[in-house]
């Protein structure tokens, strides 16, 4: 046994070293070591552990299929689809058929035509809810498999950054020496700490709060009423990621109990509200702080009741943070180490996958020729902002437009459309990937003029997504009128010829859309006769290899 003291123990020497072993650093730590970069993968704790961000997105898939593509990690593929989660995981995550909304006015019954559920079709579709104690723990295991070094439950107490390489301490006084550090520890990142890289006061618009847990019990949304068939959406509302909205919040409900592929009985639950207007009261525990609020909306009330919290309560103040930078000289703070929102739309995996990106291959080719210099890097920190920045200008628009049900299916459509257009650009690329090698198709993705953007690279969205966010932001100063607001932007949304009409994300009286053979067959009507030529190629693109996978018995998606 050494009997040497341990602020005397030599240095391990390491290319990258990442503070932080859940999704993101894993997924980065696992990229880095199985192309031969020698990776240290730092945590203060230890896996298995709980964390949310449990909704994906088709986006999400996309650009996790990617990353395993790209990088030849092919284990970041078994958490894209239900299937492969439970055959190479677990049974314990959630399916996911579609995004739902559904509208709340406090002691009323739930209005069934406010609501909106958006579908999309099944040959394209493997959105899933991620039970993130698993899936983080299995790419962390895949890391590890690839060659990362782990060093759970170890602190770092000391970050020495130099021009030439990075000097850590652990709390044991181990030492390491790096060529490069990446930060992707979340919101206690210590790198921002010790460069005091946030923003205070923080510069997002948006403010919330937020109370979350795992329940038991939780009765299915689709329970709670006896509609009409006409109010009855195509898809149960149990079967996709509920989310209950209110003014300036809105609770949320992801299942993992709803497939005959799960055992699991949990579900994920949840509520995100705007503190300035909902302040906590330090005389409530986070669960009473919960079913006071519940307890204003009667339907919302009747699906929680008699569910019982299978873990702790988590309860945050202002769930918004953001950094002044997040590169600097050999060091870059990844994902929600960076900044973070709110989870309404589900960005926040798609954001970080995109960040994952577009560091890695940097990062691959600094550790071939020893140039970490920041010039480097700067594409990453204009990215990592801009996604923060279009994030919270999206989320904060949304929030601002429920109390105008009017104006809410106006940001619904905006969104929706432009990460769908998003995820078929996204999807085109890794196509053309698939099919050459080409790592070309990649570096055109960075090359996008409205960058972080659900759809960056197309001028009429980004011109519409601009004059939605001013009309609430004036709507939310009383200087326009919400009903004029909505009426406005849906004129310029309905006359849009890189918007499908035919699919009804710019009709204001489709509260289901849900692609039937009909309606794709309209759709790619419109596409060939009436869609501009960026969103015909688009659309035609993929609808041709949709088709291809769906006769090889595969989805795209």
């Amino acid at each position: 046994m050494s009997t040497t003291p341990a602020e005397q123990q030599p240095a391990e020497h390491f290319d990258v070293a990442i503070l932080g072993s859940g999704i993101s650093g894993s997924m980065l730590a696992a990229i880095l070591a199985r192309n031969g970069v020698k990776t240290l993968l730092v945590d203060a704790a230890t896996h298995p552990r709980f964390a949310v961000g449990e909704s994906t997105i088709p986006y999400t898939l996309v650009a996790l299929r990617t990353l395993a593509a790209r990088y030849d990690v092919p284990e970041i593929n078994a958490i894209t689809t239900l299937e492969n989660c439970t055959k190479h995981i677990a049974p314990t995550f959630g399916h996911k058929a579609h995004f739902g909304f559904l509208k709340h006015e406090e002691g009323e019954p739930q209005n069934p035509k406010h609501v909106n559920q958006f579908n999309t079709p099944k040959l394209l579709h493997e959105a899933h809810h991620l039970f993130r104690q698993d899936s983080d723990a299995y790419l962390f295991h895949a890391a590890v498999q690839h060659g990362a070094v782990p060093r759970q439950g170890l602190r770092i107490t000391d970050v020495d950054l130099r021009d030439d390489g990075v000097g850590l301490t652990g709390h044991d006084g181990s030492r390491y020496e790096v060529g490069y550090l990446v930060d992707a520890s979340g919101v206690r990142s210590p790198l921002a700490d010790k460069l005091k890289l946030r923003d205070e006061p923080c510069r997002l618009k948006h403010h919330s709060r937020s109370l979350w847990t795992h329940m038991q019990g939780v009765t299915p949304t689709d329970d709670l009423w006896d509609h009409a068939p006409a109010d009855t959406p195509p898809k149960p509302w149990y079967t996709g990621t509920v989310h209950h909205l209110f003014s300036r919040g809105w609770f949320w409900v992801i299942a993992f109990d709803n497939t005959p592929l799960s055992r699991s009985p949990l579900c994920s639950v949840g509520l995100t509200l705007d503190e300035r207007r909902y302040p906590k009261d330090p005389d409530l525990s986070p669960a009473e702080d919960f079913a006071r609020h519940a307890a204003r909306f009667p339907d919302v009330e009747r699906q929680y009741r008699g569910a019982v919290a299978m873990r702790e309560w988590t309860s945050t103040p202002r769930l918004q943070w953001s950094s002044k930078q997040t590169v600097g000289d050999r060091w870059c703070l990844l994902g929600h180490a960076a900044g973070f929102v709110d989870p309404l739309f589900s960005f926040g995996l798609a954001n970080t996958c995109d960040a994952v990106n577009a560091l890695a291959w940097r990062l691959l080719a600094a550790a071939k020729d020893g140039d970490f210099s920041v010039a480097r890097f700067n594409y990453v920190d204009r990215l990592q902002q801009a996604l923060i920045t279009a994030n919270d200008e999206l989320v904060n628009a949304a929030y601002i437009s429920w109390d105008h049900h009017d104006l809410w299916r106006a940001v619904f459509g905006i969104w929706a459309w432009g990460s769908n257009a998003g995820t078929y650009r996204a999807r085109e690329a890794l196509t053309k990937f698939q099919q050459d090698g080409d790592d070309r198709h990649f570096l055109a993705l960075e090359n996008a003029p409205h960058m972080g953007l659900p759809w960056p690279d197309h001028d009429g969205y980004a011109a519409l997504f601009r004059d939605m966010v001013d009309r609430l932001d004036r709507v939310e100063a009383g200087t326009e009128e919400a009903p004029a607001a909505a009426d406005a932007l849906f004129d310029r949304f309905t006359s849009a010829n890189f918007v499908p009409h035919p699919f009804g994300f710019s009709d204001r009286s489709q509260r289901f859309m849900n692609p039937t053979p009909k309606t794709l067959a309209r759709t790619a009507k419109w596409a060939a006769t009436e869609a501009d030529p960026y969103v015909r190629r688009l659309m035609a693109g993929n609808g041709r290899e949709a088709v291809k996978h769906v006769l090889r018995g595969e989805r795209i998606f």
